[in-house]
């Protein structure tokens, strides 16, 4: 394949439309369904899938297919083949994942000039809820496979899954994948398009997911609430009792969590890459968060803090019940409390035996014995890829060098694709490609968020020679 023409017809896609059908996506509310609980009545969904099923039919990708897979009180999950170029000597396929469903727009803490159900673009970047996770990954994966066709490449069978309920812990999609997995055939290569980047100037291969464990920790100590002058000194906060609880999890004075069947051992491959990832991004890894004027990081150590967001535990307070606002607080001291905790796991602990240990650390020995109860969500364990074979870590390197002229950086995310891992469990012999777009600022789940342009035609155009480059192994 030649990749100046794989860059021109990419960027030629976006002019004629992508662009203009990717921000008719972003114009509509599609939440995900935790989100929003009239998405069976409401039609987005419905509206995004037909968006979409009309822009690839539009396209004319030779051989290919494409349905949607879709029953009564399930999202729907858009199914796409082309079939093995009739002189492919392989018969493994490749599987691309993305998703369509949203996060909330939280729309006023968007920017003045910007709303997430507008599209603007502003700097190179098209800014919209939705843009860049994980709405460009439909035109990336069909952009990529008409790439090869436009240079009559040869290529194996390709199948792409593009699910509606990922922002909500993916709960239809083994439904139907279990419909189509004897019809994917042998899959070889697993190229998911819903991940980040550390930056915009290089390729960016995610190298594991971590998992979490969350829940609800509630604490009563009283019938009522009463006045804080006559109680206080002799009846316990129940705030104060969370406080306790929460430092059997974590050092409050270094964010270390304290429970043991949280951690795994980092292996020596994955801290260098982490030395590697740390020095290509310098203090971005910090520097892109919106510090207040005068803060900063827990570290300075660039590597340390890439090894806190990806192999180690970490407890953020992500909720809380039982207080008034503070415009109507008065001296009254609570009956109870409660915080919403979110645990994110190191990619390879247990997620059901981690819960199980927290719940047992919060909910034994009670203070003052006052009631105390963790309400566990559902565990999620995390994932980690399997070591890349010779021919796709040259491939990645020599792609990115390519379309970037700088080499690729393997690192892994602090966030969870649930799905990577039942596809990992499911294709035990598959390379993974995780990568994505959501680089520096791109604000994924919160206001502002956008999509590099330029990092998605490069993105696009390194999978497509990806795809041709697993074909050239296969039919060594």
């Amino acid at each position: 394949m030649d990749p100046s023409a794989t860059s021109k017809f990419v960027a030629k896609t976006w002019d004629e439309s992508i662009f203009q059908t990717l921000k008719e996506y972003i114009s509509i509310p599609n939440q995900s369904p935790a989100y929003d609980p009239e998405w069976e009545t409401n039609g987005h969904l419905d509206k995004v899938v037909d968006l979409l099923i009309n822009w690839v039919k539009s396209q004319n990708v030779p051989d290919l297919s494409i349905k949607v897979l879709k029953e009564p009180k399930r999202t729907p999950l858009i199914y796409m083949t082309v079939p093995a170029s009739k002189d492919c000597k392989t018969d493994e396929t490749i599987l691309m994942y993305g998703h369509l469903d949203k996060q909330p727009p939280l729309t006023d803490e968007w920017e003045s000039g910007l709303h997430p159900y507008t599209p603007i673009v502003k700097d190179g970047k098209l800014y919209g809820r939705g843009s860049a996770d994980d709405g460009y990954a439909t035109f990336a994966a069909v952009t990529a496979i008409k790439a090869l066709k436009e240079q009559g490449a040869p290529h194996p069978k390709i199948s792409v899954v593009i699910e509606s309920c990922e922002e909500s812990d993916s709960l239809d999609l083994i439904y139907f994948m279990k419909q189509i997995y004897a019809e994917l055939g042998k899959v070889g290569l697993i190229i998911c398009l819903d991940s980040g980047c550390g930056n915009y100037e290089q390729f960016w291969l995610t190298t594991s997911l971590r998992g979490i464990a969350s829940g609800t920790l509630k604490v009563k100590i009283l019938k009522e609430g009463v006045h804080s002058g006559s109680a206080s000194g002799v009846v316990p906060s129940s705030f104060r009792i969370i406080r306790m609880l929460l430092d059997r999890l974590e050092d409050s004075k270094t964010g270390t969590l304290l429970v043991p069947e949280l951690f795994t051992e980092i292996s020596p491959k994955r801290i260098d890459q982490a030395k590697q990832a740390a020095n290509a991004l310098g203090d971005v890894i910090w520097s892109e968060f919106p510090f207040t004027e005068g803060s900063g990081p827990i570290a300075k150590d660039n590597v340390e803090l890439l090894l806190n967001k990806t192999w180690r535990p970490t407890l953020s307070v992500t909720g809380a019940s039982g207080f008034p606002h503070v415009s109507s607080a008065g001296n009254v001291l609570r009956a109870e409390s409660a915080f919403t905790l979110s645990i994110r796991l190191p990619p390879t602990v247990d997620a059901h035996k981690a819960t199980e240990a927290v719940k047992k650390v919060l909910e034994k020995d009670p203070p003052y014995g006052a009631k105390i109860e963790f309400v566990a969500d559902e565990p999620a364990s995390g994932w980690e890829s399997p070591i890349l074979a010779d021919w796709l870590e040259k491939s990645i390197h020599a792609q990115s060098n390519t379309f970037f002229k700088k080499p690729a950086v393997q690192l892994g995310e602090g966030g969870s694709i649930p799905f990577m891992g039942l596809l990992g469990e499911q294709f035990p012999q598959a390379q993974f490609v995780i990568t994505g777009v959501l680089g520096p600022k791109s604000n994924a789940h919160g206001p502002n968020e956008f999509l590099h342009i330029e990092m998605f035609k490069h993105v696009t155009s390194i999978v497509s020679h990806i795809l041709y480059d697993f074909l050239l192994e296969k039919s060594k």
